[in-house]
């Protein structure tokens, strides 16, 4: 099997190790605003999603909507945090450097965040200026919108990307899309059975090192 003509990277806990950093700041900025949680209760509740999709998750969890300003409240404190401590995914420089195929990124965040992450860790200049957003498009993912937006502006066919994802919400925003997907469970933020639960969401194979998501990616095509 041929190797993809475009892939499609998510960037929080694909490229960048960031997933655990916006745990912590958000469990702690949840619990001083009157919502109890844990670094790992926060994880699970923001996992994935974006602005309108936590809220519904703190809503269902919590039976009242998030505060006024809250979410730039922890824009703020995660950019601060992200700054001190933010790595690039093991091998993922290596990987990029290797990838003979045309590339983006498209993630639930907002477009200038994603780009500073991918500045702060040196990886903006294998994508730019292909860096695509949540905030471009009617629905962010599990909606197939975002994916189907960077597909377009690169001019490939969904059948011919391959997407590389680590959230249930991102796998299912590309089967909605057409699109092969693979997933990557290499983040900190992984536990034991997150391999199993993104192979039941869609995902065609699942890795945990960069080392073989490349030889997978860089196949002859």
């Amino acid at each position: 099997m041929p190797g993809p003509d475009l892939v499609i990277f998510d960037c929080d806990g694909v490229l960048v190790d960031s997933e655990m950093i916006f745990a912590r700041v958000l469990g702690e900025c949840l619990s001083e605003a009157g919502f109890p949680a844990t670094t790992s209760e926060a994880l699970q509740l923001g996992f994935g999603k974006h602005r309108d999709t936590l809220n519904a998750a703190i809503v269902a969890r919590y039976g009242r909507p998030l505060p006024d300003g809250f979410i730039e409240a922890v824009r703020v404190r995660s950019a601060m945090a992200l700054e001190r401590e933010l790595k690039p995914m093991p091998g993922v420089t290596e990987l990029l450097a290797a990838l003979p195929t045309a590339r983006c990124v498209a993630s639930n965040g907002h477009l200038p965040r994603v780009r500073e992450r991918l500045t702060l860790t040196g990886l903006l200049v294998f994508f730019e200026p292909h860096v695509f957003s949540a905030t471009q498009v009617a629905a962010g993912k599990p909606a197939p919108d975002l994916f189907l937006l960077a597909a377009q502006q690169l001019g490939v066919s969904p059948a011919l990307c391959t997407v590389v994802e680590d959230s249930i919400f991102g796998v299912a925003a590309a089967v909605a899309a057409g699109m092969p997907v693979v997933g990557f469970c290499g983040g900190s933020h992984c536990r034991p059975d997150h391999a199993s639960a993104l192979l039941a969401a869609g995902c065609a194979q699942v890795f945990d090192r960069m080392s073989e998501l490349s030889a997978f990616l860089c196949r002859a095509r």
